[in-house]
């Protein structure tokens, strides 16, 4: 058998200097009694994994709500292609990939049913506004529950890459920042291919620069902005893309947001499902009826307030429930 020390002497032998080592983890917010044969950030990948808060995301739209056909991406596929990608590069650059799957399984579990017009509505309409990446932590901290604890009690490595996934805050690990250009990399490459399939945009509306740079399929793309990846940051001390690469994909993440994210079939699917009516109608019935929250969430309101704890009832929510609850409660 493989015990936890051993797998932690191991990390010292296999890894990069740089790596993140389970052995030197910074901890955990409450302490508890270690795993006799995984290593720490083992275990924070298995806890997001097995997590109903996960298990959500496949209900959750990424860019298509509701689309009729099967091969369209959802919030969990998004982030099974995100694992992948990061895992790649963090095992040809020698770092961690248990940390580094663990930040990517749980960067998205705050994200709210509806894809971005979900998430802009629930911001406007919820006083403090909404970020996903704090309510992806928040998850993991506060309102995932087993038998055994309230939040998974993660690793502050884990945390910290969670939670700086996106934003202005770099995460202090390596791991972390290969994910938070890893997500990227997924997104940018799998909504054109949705976007593609959709019938959206056209494979001569790409713009011609980048895709002459980093590939014609999603695959060839993938693995150029990979590959520029660890060649860039192999012996830098940081995770790094060559300036062409990274221009071309910012280049294609903009008119993704021109021609896919607002576009006008994009923005036709959130008017027919009356996104901006139901998440506001929502948010509102569970103002004046708390009583009809979950129970678990009803115990956090005298801690949190009834505003934080509406919030995360719907931003928890799959498409389907929130539609049903909008469609039964109150249309």
């Amino acid at each position: 058998m493989l015990t936890r020390e051993q797998s932690e002497k191991r990390e010292y032998t296999l890894l990069a200097d740089s790596a993140a080592k389970a052995a030197e983890s910074k901890g955990r917010q409450r302490e508890e009694e270690q795993c006799g044969f995984r290593t720490d950030f083992q275990r924070d990948r298995d806890r997001i994994i097995h997590s109903k808060a996960l298990r959500r995301l496949m209900h959750k739209t990424q860019v298509f709500i509701a689309p009729e056909k099967d091969h369209f991406r959802t919030r969990l596929t998004h982030t099974l292609e995100v694992a992948q990608i990061a895992r790649t590069i963090a095992r040809a650059l020698r770092l961690n990939e248990d940390l580094t799957e663990a930040i990517a399984m749980g960067h998205d579990l705050g994200h709210t049913p509806f894809g971005h017009a979900g998430e802009t509505a629930l911001a406007k309409v919820h006083p403090p506004g909404f970020r996903h990446n704090v309510q992806s932590l928040r998850v993991c901290d506060v309102l995932e529950k087993s038998s055994e604890r309230r939040g998974m009690n993660l690793t502050e490595e884990v945390r910290d890459g969670i939670i700086n996934h996106t934003g202005q805050n770099l995460p202090f690990t390596l791991e972390g920042r290969i994910v938070r250009t890893a997500d990227r990399i997924a997104y940018v490459n799998h909504d054109t291919d949705d976007a593609l399939r959709s019938g959206i945009i056209k494979e001569s509306d790409l713009p011609r620069g980048p895709i002459a740079l980093l590939g014609k399929t999603t695959s060839s793309r993938i693995n150029t902005l990979s590959r520029d990846m660890v060649e860039s940051s192999d012996e830098a001390d940081d995770i790094r893309q060559s300036e062409k690469c990274r221009d071309a994909m910012n280049e294609l993440r903009e008119f993704l947001f021109k021609k896919v994210y607002m576009s006008d079939a994009v923005a036709a699917d959130a008017e027919r499902y009356e996104i901006d009516k139901a998440i506001p109608a929502l948010y509102g019935y569970y103002m004046q009826n708390q009583e009809a929250l979950p129970y678990e969430l009803q115990e956090l309101i005298p801690e949190y307030g009834l505003e934080e704890i509406v919030k995360d009832h719907i931003a928890g929510m799959t498409d389907r429930y929130a539609r049903d609850i909008y469609v039964t409660f109150i249309v």
